[in-house]
């Protein structure tokens, strides 16, 4: 794909995404982040909080606060709408500890016709995570 747009300067590099994810209760689900899923809490904000941040690797979510699910949960289910994509070297391990660690899956390990080892979890407030590897295990 060619950039619409040109430029007579160095083009600036993208370096990380950071989805945003919608909670009830930051607190909460930044010790389920932790304890579940493996990250760590890098921060909480606000009395009371409305914003957290939790990292794992090179992966970072924001998760933030809202009084209502910002989501449609049928339509989410129905088409799969995910909140945040994550890629890794290779999803067996990661399922395995998930796995340990009590995770519910909303889809369970599988490959993709295109090859990708895929898992899906959903958190508490309805966010969809997928976890993706290229290589087949």
């Amino acid at each position: 794909m060619t950039p619409t747009h040109t430029r007579n300067t160095a083009m600036t590099r993208l370096v990380a995404a950071e989805p945003q994810l919608y909670v009830h209760d930051v607190v909460a689900d930044s010790e389920l982040y932790s304890r579940m899923l493996g990250f760590s809490v890098a921060y909480i904000h606000g009395e009371p909080p409305f914003y957290g941040h939790v990292i794992r690797d090179g992966v970072r979510l924001n998760l933030r606060h809202v009084d209502e699910p910002a989501f449609d949960p049928v339509r989410r289910d129905t088409e799969q709408l995910l909140s945040a994509s994550i890629t890794l070297d290779d999803a067996t391990p990661l399922l395995l500890e998930y796995q340990t660690a009590g995770v519910d899956f909303d889809q369970p390990l599988r490959t993709e016709p295109w090859g990708a080892r895929t898992c899906i979890v959903c958190d508490p407030d309805g966010n969809l995570l997928l976890f993706a590897s290229s290589q087949e295990a």
